[in-house]
């Protein structure tokens, strides 16, 4: 708006901004998830200690799993730990129901419109380095 840009090249950045959001989210999430402590520099899987219910999360407790995975699920997002069910339990149980691989599309996907929003900005230096932007997002390891 400052730089006194048109309506459709705001919304589109706008787009651009709650994709890239998106994906950026949904990335950390699975990392939190899915990463070491070494690599993420802070304890893994916070959110379900937090009880946060995650992408990944809803995901695996909404498609395919079994009473008992749920029901192991719901133990960490109400206990907040993992003394009665263990992360690798978790992890398991999100790999089996193809959760991770189902967020980290989600994550591509977001990527993705977040790029094709840019096709009415254009053709800049700030425009590449936005367009380079969902391609690191997706792929950092922390």
């Amino acid at each position: 708006m400052l730089a006194g840009a048109d309506q459709a090249t705001e919304d589109a950045l706008g787009s651009y901004g709650r994709n890239l959001g998106l994906a950026f989210q949904i990335v950390d999430d699975v990392l939190d998830l899915t990463a070491t402590e070494e690599v993420l520099g802070k304890p893994v899987a916070s959110d379900l200690r937090e009880g946060k219910a995650t992408l990944a999360v809803i995901h695996t407790l909404e498609n395919g799993s079994t009473p008992a995975e749920r029901t192991a699920i719901q133990t960490v997002l109400e206990d907040q730990n993992f003394e009665r069910v263990s992360h690798q339990e978790i992890l398991h149980i999100l790999n089996r129901n193809q959760s991770v691989n189902y967020a980290m599309k989600a994550a591509f996907d977001y990527a993705a419109a977040a790029q094709a929003a840019l096709t009415v900005v254009p053709d800049s230096e700030y425009k590449r380095a936005l367009q380079w932007m969902p391609e690191f997002v997706v792929a950092r390891e922390k």
